[in-house]
């Protein structure tokens, strides 16, 4: 599981949608990444709906384990809604190999963990994210899992 001190919203989501001049180089890049794919796995922990729509592509796809898809941003928050407004579900993650090509794509395999207490339901997965870079955002343009034992 991945433990991070939280660091405050407005910090995480300016440095993530900040411009690719302030980024400009290389290093700049990696830190608007490095915000942008934390306030996408902390965004779904932390039930923060608004945050984690922000950092998807309008476009987005999510292929669930269970081989459910979803395209575009507004049927993917239509089907985690329950998520989001129930606050049950316990989310982990622990990154296993990220690629990141300069500031054009990047894409990162968890081994995730989502969990519903209450009626006894646990799901290991792979969950592959793919992030690509619009000129002055990453954002999150597709995430499949698939189940583990």
């Amino acid at each position: 599981m991945t433990i991070r001190p939280p660091a405050p919203l407005a910090t995480l989501l300016a440095l993530a949608i900040a411009p690719t001049a302030q980024a400009g180089d290389a290093a700049g890049c990696a830190a608007q990444f490095e915000a942008a794919q934390r306030m996408d796995m902390e965004s779904f922990r932390d039930y923060d709906a608004e945050t984690f729509r922000a950092v998807h592509d309008e476009r987005a796809v999510t292929v669930f384990a269970s081989g459910a898809v979803r395209y575009g941003i507004d049927a993917i928050m239509q089907t985690l809604a329950g998520h989001f407004s129930g606050r049950e579900g316990l989310w982990r993650w622990s990154e296993r190999y990220r690629v990141v090509d300069g500031c054009k794509s990047a894409f990162i395999l968890y081994e995730t963990v989502y969990e519903l207490p209450s009626i006894g339901y646990r799901q290991r997965a792979l969950t592959g994210v793919t992030y690509s870079h619009n000129g002055d955002t990453w954002l999150a343009i597709a995430d499949q899992g698939t189940p583990l034992p």
